[in-house]
């Protein structure tokens, strides 16, 4: 089935060309943000993405620096001139958010919330929509159908792993779900296997899996110390991790007669 292309700031998710949204878990400090902008953009992502609102599964983990990191995102990512995607939780943050993102993200944890799906809908920014922690692919489509219902079309679906009898990896990969989504549905995908896998050395294996498989982007966590960030270390790739992952990708991309789209 042909794509219908969103478009996110000034980059087209779903056309011709593959797309990489990187940055940190959780927006924790303006140098954290700032370094981690400038080093994704150098290597070549062209989507900047980053935690202000957190949902954790143990109520004393960090749960992001809330309203106080908005001036931050909306300086840092105008100095870049890259468009920025965080996480709402609640429908009560959309309009303050709706000032800080270019795209709304809902988390796994989100894609059974349907008044928090249908208050998206009524606005007109895209949405990057996980898949739930168990979700079925009809699930998911399903939750796409509430933004649907209420006039959003703008959506992006993002294949993030899922919960299976398997323990050796944070979820399960579920690559099916890429070929799937482009072969049935008119919603470009992308691919998240940072918390797919919870294991930074896996991430670029399966960055270069997704490519092949057709998906049409990446959402990929980087921090600039991921033994000392406040959420998700272990699945997170350094600048240095990220940049040699971008050199692999071009090359897989170029072997698929793809091409990165690039921040001109």
């Amino acid at each position: 089935m042909k794509t219908t292309p969103v478009k996110i700031a000034n980059i087209t998710i779903g056309g011709p060309e593959f797309t990489v949204i990187a940055g940190p878990c959780s927006v924790e400090s303006q140098e954290q943000f700032s370094s981690t902008g400038l080093a994704v953009k150098k290597s070549g992502a062209s989507l900047l993405r980053g935690g202000i609102f957190k949902l954790r599964t143990r109520p004393e983990s960090f749960q992001g620096l809330g309203s106080s990191a908005f001036s931050m995102a909306k300086e840092i990512k105008s100095q870049l001139g890259m468009g920025f995607i965080s996480e709402v939780t609640d429908p009560r943050q959309i309009g303050d958010l709706d000032d800080v993102v270019d795209a709304f993200q809902v988390g796994s944890r989100n894609m059974h919330n349907y008044e928090l799906l249908k208050e998206l809908g009524k606005t007109d920014k895209p949405i990057v929509l996980k898949r739930g922690l168990s979700g079925l692919i009809k699930e998911w489509l399903h939750a796409a159908e509430y933004i649907l219902s209420q006039g959003n079309e703008q959506i992006v679906l993002c294949e993030r792993g899922i919960r299976t009898f398997e323990t050796a990896t944070r979820n399960t990969f579920d690559l099916n779900a890429v070929a799937y989504i482009k072969e049935n549905t008119p919603f470009p995908i992308i691919a998240d296997p940072s918390h797919a896998t919870g294991k930074s050395s896996f991430v670029t294996p399966l960055s270069l899996a997704a490519a092949a498989a057709g998906a049409d982007g990446l959402m990929i966590e980087v921090h600039p110390n991921p033994a000392d960030a406040k959420s998700d270390g272990p699945q997170s790739l350094n600048f240095n991790e990220f940049n040699l992952l971008m050199t692999q990708l071009e090359r897989v991309l170029e072997s698929l007669d793809r091409k990165l789209g690039k921040l001109i």
